[in-house]
């Protein structure tokens, strides 16, 4: 049985301590997995052991985790191992996993996830910088994240951090085999050594990706329960089945929306997004198939993204770091509703602040008052103050995209008409992805579109944006508001409360005020899939379905695929 998807971007590494973009982390998450997951079919998500025994056992100031690993865990079979074949999981695999992380020779770009946040490892860090990069000690105790044996690691954190849990299924945190980073240095970026349902076969960089069943994989099963209606829709049919169903995964690169299109159609690819442009053709009245995409057997899943895109701009830029109405001016001149009409079928919700609507902390209110607005008027005035602040006319600004397909050609065209509206001088750059991303977190753009989707389902995930230690990534506007960073640093160790939820929009509106981004849209998915392909349930943290280790539950009939591409080629 094989699963048939596509990537609408190149993967750059598979190597966890490096993964920084949905698509490389989509990828990678067939390959390694971590101590907990996400239950795949209940909703609002719930946090379950994967790697781990059993859920951490914290203590009652909230600073140590005792977490058992399961025994019955090996890494899949490779040439790293002295016998070919893969070892038994080990406690010690997750200490030298981030300790890896920590050594500043790794180049790690997931450093910022524990900085600070253990007890000793900044200090190891500290000791990497001076120490050979093949001399690294990597059996150097370090007080707060040590293997109390085999089967227990340790973890002392530095403050009461709740959000703790959720990093440990973030990809980053994957165990890793020494034996495989020794034997493949540098090449263990196209090397996963994980324990996964799946290995890598071959990678043809920029073209396609091949992985194949994992023959050591552990017994592990469908789910047997779900949320209310799971039943009816057949998302329980394959309940208690052993996993995974799939013998075979293909991922294709195919960067242009329309060729993507054209292989769903031919039942090339097993399921997409809808590109703009094919819209109609397939979606009628907003919410339902066509009869051309009934007749073709489709089915349709929409869910809520907890994702968040904006427009912005370089804080240290000395014309925009400086200027505030002139950041405010660009707020206002970017016509959102129109934007969404016309580029995205209306397939988003406008944003006026950093929360989308899924996440508990998102104020339904804020279009009220939120400077994220369109307003021609009041972006006119702000500009005339950002003149009589620079002193004269402003110089033109650059705007850059990571992405060189029509979307995002017509992306650039939309904004710099907004912005000429006003006013403003603006010159347009795309990239290809992975350009885009070594700019972005280099810090060397002066404006950008980018976003965030949500690492785990808390708001804090979107604060991590706008932390100054998190500059240049994921802080790519290099925003530094010491009252933020206190109120940051206060909420992030609150348990989930009334009160945390108010602080939460507190520092939403700190942002706002100081406008280091425009805050654009909140992403509505749309997945069409072929009806061969089965238990397709989206939860909008999984980046169109493309993966983040949920393959292992996709079922194909290929009879029916078969018989589709018979009737359709």
């Amino acid at each position: 049985m094989i699963l048939n998807q596509r990537l609408r971007a190149k993967v750059q590494t598979l190597d966890p301590a490096d993964v920084g973009d949905t698509t490389s982390d989509g990828v990678c998450k067939e390959f390694y997995e971590n101590l907990y997951t996400y239950h795949y079919l209940k909703r609002p998500l719930e946090l379950i052991p994967q790697l781990a025994a059993s859920m951490p056992q914290i203590s009652e100031d909230g600073l140590v985790y005792h977490i058992p690993i399961r025994q019955d865990v090996v890494f899949q079979n490779d040439p790293c191992f002295s016998d070919g074949k893969g070892r038994q999981l080990k406690a010690q695999d997750f200490v030298y996993a981030w300790k890896r992380i920590a050594n500043v020779k790794t180049r790690s770009k997931n450093w910022w996830i524990f900085d600070g946040n253990i007890v000793g490892l900044n200090d190891f860090r500290a000791y990497t910088k001076d120490v050979a990069k093949d001399a690294v000690d990597y059996d150097r105790p370090v007080e707060g994240l040590y293997a109390e044996d085999d089967f227990t690691i340790v973890v002392k954190l530095t403050r009461p951090w709740p959000q703790f849990v959720f990093w440990l299924a973030h990809l980053p945190t994957a165990p890793m085999a020494k034996e495989a980073v020794d034997r493949y240095g540098e090449d263990i970026v196209k090397h996963p050594v994980g324990t996964g349902a799946f290995q890598l076969k071959q990678w043809h960089r920029g073209i396609y990706i091949e992985a194949v069943r994992n023959p050591t994989f552990r017994p592990d099963f469908y789910p047997s329960e779900g949320d209310p209606g799971d039943a009816e829709k057949g998302l329980l049919d394959d309940a208690g089945k052993q996993l995974p169903f799939a013998d075979r995964v293909i991922w294709r690169v195919v960067t242009e929306d329309q060729p993507r299109w054209l292989l769903l159609m031919r039942g090339e690819i097993d399921l997409n997004g809808i590109p703009k442009d094919n819209f109609g053709q397939a979606v009628s009245m907003g919410r339902e198939l066509t009869d051309d995409m009934k007749q073709r057997g489709m089915k349709l899943e929409l869910f809520d993204e907890p994702s968040t895109f904006w427009l912005g701009m370089n804080m240290t830029d000395p014309v925009l770091g400086k200027n505030k109405p002139l950041r405010y001016a660009i707020s206002h001149a970017l016509d959102r509703q129109y934007f969404i009409d016309l580029l995205w079928n209306g397939r988003c919700h406008p944003a006026y602040g950093m929360f989308p609507p899924p996440m508990k902390a998102y104020d339904p209110s804020i279009n009220e008052t939120s400077p994220s607005r369109y307003d021609v008027e009041k972006a006119k005035r702000y500009l005339t103050e950002a003149e009589e602040l620079n002193g004269g006319k402003l110089p033109k600004l650059t705007l850059a995209f990571g992405g060189v397909d029509n979307f995002y050609r017509q992306s650039g065209q939309f904004f710099k008409r907004n912005l000429n509206e006003i006013g403003l001088d603006v010159t347009i750059e795309l990239y290809d992805w992975p350009t885009f991303l070594d700019k972005l977190r280099n810090g060397t753009l002066q404006m950008y579109f980018s976003g965030w989707m949500a690492d785990y389902p808390d708001a804090e995930s979107f604060l991590t944006c706008f932390y100054s230690p998190n500059a240049p990534w994921p802080n790519s506007s290099q925003y530094n508001n010491p009252k933020f960073d206190a109120l940051y640093e206060k909420v992030s160790v609150m348990p989930d409360s009334p009160e945390r939820t108010k602080l939460y929009r507190q520092a939403q509106q700190m942002v706002l005020k100081d406008m280091p981004c425009a805050f654009t849209y909140h992403r509505v998915g749309y997945i069409i899939h072929h009806g061969w392909l089965t238990n397709i349930k989206p939860d909008g943290y999984k980046a169109d379905t493309i993966g983040f280790g949920y393959l292992k539950y996709y079922k194909v009939d290929p009879k029916k695929r078969d018989e589709y591409r018979k009737a359709f080629k």
